[in-house]
């Protein structure tokens, strides 16, 4: 599979979270089925204008298997692989305390932004990605991979969308050099509708890879 262009990219999203697994996976939580998550042809695909800035470094493609954000205490080994399902709803971490990272986005440290998502509170305890929001811009997260290797991500930006307004192709989009993305739910918490109002999205890109 390539790493850029040829991945299969949402283009609504479709999600309804209990508070107790609210996840904003590819996703905002506004429809009628958990996890649904279209697929987009490649005609469909758009990439988002390249930037001028030196490119970073680029490494071997390899699954992510270890995360770990010291501004906000996660050190996360248990990984699983999302994709999408054969009605076009994405696979969800089962738990709390697993990140997601969508198999059909590029490997972290690919060129292009590389996915990875986990809940912000299961069965009313902390997840993952609990205090993602908590994040600054230049702020280090570290992900090893299946080869061994590791790359190094610097904070650019830190975003908060409401569900019905969330920019998917900003989010999505393809980009000349790797980046990562990191999503979860986040802002108040929706009692009707069982899930929070908007998605917190981390930006950050590769600085290196020791």
């Amino acid at each position: 599979m390539s790493p850029r262009g040829r991945w299969s990219r949402p283009t609504t999203h479709p999600l309804s979270g209990l508070v107790a697994a609210c996840l904003a996976v590819l996703a905002v939580f506004a429809g009628p089925r958990a996890g649904a998550v279209p697929a987009v042809s490649p005609s469909d695909y758009r990439p988002v204008a390249a930037s001028t800035s030196t490119p970073s470094p680029v490494v071997n493609a390899a699954r992510p298997t270890r995360l770990r954000i010291p501004a906000i205490h996660v050190d996360a080994t248990r990984f699983v692989d999302l994709d999408l399902t054969a009605d076009g709803t994405l696979e969800v971490p089962a738990d709390g305390l697993t990140v997601g990272w969508y198999a059909r986005s590029p490997a972290p440290g690919r060129p292009g932004p590389a996915v990875l998502a986990a809940h912000v509170d299961w069965n009313h305890q902390k997840g993952v990605f609990y205090d993602l929001h908590a994040l600054q811009v230049g702020e280090n997260i570290t992900v090893d991979r299946s080869d061994g290797s590791t790359g190094i991500f610097r904070v650019s930006r830190v975003a908060r969308y409401p569900k019905n307004g969330f920019p998917t192709q900003e989010v999505y989009g393809d980009v000349p050099s790797p980046e990562l993305r990191l999503i979860t739910c986040g802002g108040e918490l929706d009692r009707q509708a069982r899930s929070y109002r908007d998605n917190i999205v981390i930006y950050a890109q590769l600085i290196g890879s020791p």
